[in-house]
């Protein structure tokens, strides 16, 4: 869920892209599919999580998914009235600040703060069970694998943005293989799984799909980065950058909500079920379609890289909420002045350091397992969709616009709801009490820093920077 590579921003023009500079279009690909690696490389992890909590049922992972898919559109649907509303970014924290006072902004950086360390987490353990999967003689290895891997990414960002110019390339590599992949598995399969359909019938089906779909959703995380990372586009006016997001938005849909429910029919198709210890399903479904070759190879790599870009993303927009919140030497700032210290590559170097700690943390406690984390992964970034979907419906009643205050209501009901059940399974509940107190120490802080103004505007400065 975590905002994006600026490497698109560093590589643009001055504003119109005049000159030698790429064209809007070169720039849009690149911003875009940048942006998305995050939301595209949950798909890695999501489909499964849903499946595990359906007992290996294969008869009602698909509607699962369907509804999955749903409520991402339904929240992709705020962030689209959030990006025309805040053309230079700042998302669900500025839109908390406009509608019920700046006080309230912290809720959302708090829940943020938590999904950035997720994310971090469960990508670098998903990204370490799909070389697992490919070599599965380092299955022995699990833990010490995943904890070099986040130090290989954690290490890579001392250099800056530059080497996120491949976030975009991994991000369309993953989509063209894995379309290969589904042509392949509909069209002549190499095998089959032995999975069987357990559906029951009537409400008991009905109820399974409705306590399953939550844990699923964190396929939803990432949506929000296209109306923060917006800011990073300084050389752009309003309405280019109001299309950009929005335009990034609807490639979010597009992909992976196109992506996941392609990779759900395939797995019901080729009974693809539960995966074993030293696998995944994703690669169990590339494994049964293509078979033991080149393109199997090529999908778990380009999977993984694309899971590491992800927690790339994480450890640049991280550091760099905290580095916005440590303040300038013009300006007060919320947290200490050291977290925003940078190198020559203006990397908050301490910041990272927090980073990569929580998240080393959080990797030895679900031992190297993506699985075991996902249902805190579905917790706290759904407390910033609820703020903003909120924000958003009383936007629609100042401005006396019912059919929004009505859509943008059920939708905050919905995302509510998918809170209640997360929490309800109670170890979850760890995610949230991490963002209200990160939420509530932020605040204490600001108060004794004596409230300075502009803290609204926090994600839009960090992206800008």
């Amino acid at each position: 869920m975590p905002t994006p590579s600026q490497a698109a921003v560093t590589t643009a023009a001055p504003r119109g892209l005049r000159g030698h500079t790429p064209r809007r279009s070169v720039l849009f690909f690149a911003f875009a599919f940048a942006v998305i690696a995050d939301p595209v490389s949950s798909v890695a992890y999501a489909i499964e999580a849903a499946l595990r909590a359906l007992h290996g049922d294969l008869a009602l992972l698909l509607p699962t998914m369907s509804l999955v898919v749903g409520l991402v559109v339904v929240v992709t649907a705020n962030y689209w009235q959030l990006v025309r509303r805040f053309p230079k970014g700042g998302g669900a924290a500025a839109a908390a600040a406009r509608a019920f006072g700046p006080r309230w902004t912290f809720l959302p950086i708090g829940a943020l703060v938590v999904d950035f360390v997720l994310t971090i987490g469960i990508s670098i353990a998903a990204a370490a069970s799909a070389v697992i999967a490919l070599f599965p003689g380092l299955a022995p290895i699990r833990i010490p694998l995943a904890l070099v891997l986040l130090l290989v990414v954690a290490g890579l960002t001392w250099f800056g943005h530059g080497g996120r110019l491949l976030f975009a390339v991994m991000t369309v590599a993953f989509v063209v293989i894995s379309v290969a992949v589904l042509i392949l598995g509909f069209a002549a399969p190499h095998t089959t799984g032995h999975s069987a359909s357990t559906a029951g019938p009537g409400h008991s089906a009905m109820l399974a799909v409705v306590l399953a779909f939550p844990v699923a959703m964190a396929l939803a995380t990432g949506i929000e980065a296209p109306s923060t990372a917006i800011a990073q586009l300084g050389q752009l006016d309003d309405t280019h950058r109001r299309r950009f997001g929005r335009g990034t938005l609807a490639l979010v849909v597009v992909i992976v909500g196109g992506l996941t429910l392609a990779l759900t029919a395939l797995a019901v198709r080729l009974h693809i079920g539960i995966p074993g210890t030293d696998s995944t399903q994703i690669a169990d479904i590339a494994h049964a379609a293509a078979g033991p070759g080149w393109l199997y190879s090529a999908f778990q790599l380009t999977s993984s890289l694309l899971l590491l870009a992800a927690a790339s993303s994480s450890f640049q927009a991280g550091p760099g909420l905290l580095k916005a919140l440590s303040g300038t030497a013009e300006t007060p700032g919320v947290l200490p002045p050291v977290l925003g210290r940078t190198n020559r590559h203006h990397t908050p170097y301490w910041s990272v350091v927090v980073y990569l700690a929580a998240a080393a943390v959080i990797i030895l406690a679900a031992a190297g397992q993506e699985q075991e984390l996902v249902l805190f992964y579905a917790v706290a970034v759904f407390v910033s969709f609820l703020v903003g979907l909120l924000a958003m419906t009383r936007f629609a009643r100042r401005e006396g616009k019912p059919a929004l205050v009505w859509v943008n209501g059920l939708a905050a009901a919905a995302v509510a709801f998918t809170l209640a059940v997360n929490l309800l399974r109670g170890w979850p509940m760890l995610s949230m009490l991490a963002a209200l107190l990160i939420a509530v120490g932020l605040y204490v802080r600001w108060n004794r820093a004596g409230r300075p103004t502009g803290i609204e505007d926090v994600e839009a400065r960090a992206e800008a920077a």
